[in-house]
């Protein structure tokens, strides 16, 4: 009898055992993928940022230019360099609307969806790791 418990008991602490190990491998699977996911919100924002920076600049740079072709021209040209620099800071506006537009979509996106998200993400990552290592 003494020997039927302890077999019933030793199963169920071996099955505990693989209970709490399959727990503890299903959480350390869920904070690498939520930190997976946080990376690649930070990498997307960081993206966008870029851009917007980047569209910044060229904006900036593209309004000193024609207002110095503006000033070096005679009426025609200024009328024609006043077109020019309302198109470009028109461009920028717009160009900087849509690419803050973008960032809060996806990161919109990935708020609601953040295993589709992590998985994506993952899917990119070992696509771009296959990549690499055959290039």
């Amino acid at each position: 009898m003494a020997d039927m418990k302890d077999r019933i008991k030793t199963g169920i602490d071996i099955a505990a055992d693989r209970a709490k190990n399959t727990t503890d491998r299903l959480a350390d699977a869920t904070n690498g993928a939520k930190q997976e996911g946080a990376n690649v919100v930070d990498r997307v924002k960081d993206g966008a940022q870029h851009l917007v920076d980047r569209a910044s600049e060229l904006g900036g740079q593209a309004r000193d230019k024609v207002q110095e072709w503006a000033g070096e021209a005679g009426d025609a040209a200024k009328q024609a360099g006043q077109k020019v620099q309302h198109w470009a800071d028109d461009a920028y506006e717009t160009a900087a609307e849509k690419v803050g537009d973008f960032g809060k979509e996806v990161t919109m996106l990935i708020r609601n969806h953040p295993i589709p998200a992590v998985l994506i993400g993952l899917g990119i990552g070992v696509l771009l790791g296959r990549t690499t290592r055959v290039l």
